[in-house]
């Protein structure tokens, strides 16, 4: 049995078609992010530039003015756990806190001190991140409230 030029040439464009889709979706959902080390390593070249920091909350930092929805608060490194295969080169100078300002957004529930947040927004001047959204990530692990 003969197969037809015309089968096969249709089933060649439908695997390039899929193999399109899947090529253009992974690439439109893979975003990078940025460390705070790395940002103020590399803060001329990025002001003004749209990005994504990971950091922690600082604790002490965060304001909430729920009349006009700005959520203040400084970012900071996250800290490497303490058994990680690979360590720091140097820790000798910690990356400094970094000032977020986020208008216009509700507060995240998950959001408090000590909690790692993936903060995208336009870095500006003074090291300032002008933030569009705040993402919190979820604990690792649950633990209850203690009692009071």
């Amino acid at each position: 049995m003969r197969v037809k030029p015309r089968f096969l040439l249709g089933g060649g464009l439908i695997v390039v078609a899929v193999a399109y889709l899947i090529f253009t979706a992974i690439r439109n959902t893979s975003e990078y992010y940025l460390t705070v080390a790395e940002v103020q390593a590399r803060q001329g070249e990025l002001k003004g530039q749209a990005i994504r920091v990971a950091g922690r909350v600082t604790p002490g930092s965060a304001t909430w003015d729920p009349s006009s929805l700005t959520l203040a608060f400084a970012i900071g490194p996250i800290p490497e756990p303490s058994g990680a295969a690979v360590k720091p080169v140097s820790t000798v100078n910690p990356a400094p806190p970094m000032k977020v300002i986020c208008r216009g957004q509700p507060k995240p529930d998950m959001f408090g001190d000590n909690r790692d947040v993936i903060v995208e927004g336009r870095l500006g001047a003074d090291n300032e991140i002008a933030a569009t959204q705040v993402l919190t990530s979820c604990p690792s692990k649950y633990a209850p409230k203690t009692p009071s």
